[in-house]
């Protein structure tokens, strides 16, 4: 991330959950950049602020207590964005029932394709272990392989030898 994303970039975060990734991406793009962040559980969004706070970080983040399928809606128009972050499946330590699905998930990731910047990034990475999540990782590995090759480069990379279906990681490239 750090060598896509520079100070004054815009820049987000999909999935906040404890607010690492957030309070990462804040600190890379500065005060003049910002970071927008979403998640649906309130607890995550106020994990996040108060991260954010500790850090003298939260005057460039805006936190939307939404999902991540709401990412056009909130961004503002003509945003371009130059990185943005998914962290799929469950909140850890949270509640596992509450999870990210094919469909908001794909909603927000065509939304960001289609504001994201040249070079570009749009990380996922990929939980399929849990209930739903398998439906979710194929969804969305459906539409990456339709993606045309000559407007954005796709990477998967990923434990091959692991039990107990391990993360792995998706990035998307615009070209």
């Amino acid at each position: 991330m750090n060598q896509s994303v520079d100070p004054g970039d815009t820049v987000v975060d999909a999935t906040v959950g404890n607010g690492h990734d957030t309070v990462y991406l804040a600190k890379l793009v500065g005060p003049s950049g910002h970071v927008y962040g979403f998640d649906i559980q309130k607890t995550a969004i106020e994990h996040t602020q108060q991260a954010l706070q500790a850090e003298r970080l939260d005057h460039q983040v805006t936190l939307t207590h939404a999902g991540h399928e709401t990412v056009a809606q909130v961004l503002p128009e003509a945003t371009t964005v130059k990185c943005a972050i998914f962290n799929l499946g469950y909140l850890p330590g949270g509640d596992k029932t509450i999870i990210t699905k094919p469909t908001t998930t794909l909603a927000a990731i065509q939304a960001l394709e289609a504001r994201l910047a040249t070079n570009g990034v749009i990380i996922l990475l990929v939980y399929a272990g849990h209930p739903g999540g398998d439906k979710e990782a194929q969804a969305v590995l459906d539409h990456m392989t339709q993606l045309d090759q000559h407007q954005f480069q796709v990477l998967q990379y990923g434990f091959i030898n692991q039990v107990h279906t391990p993360p792995y990681l998706l990035a998307i490239q615009k070209r």
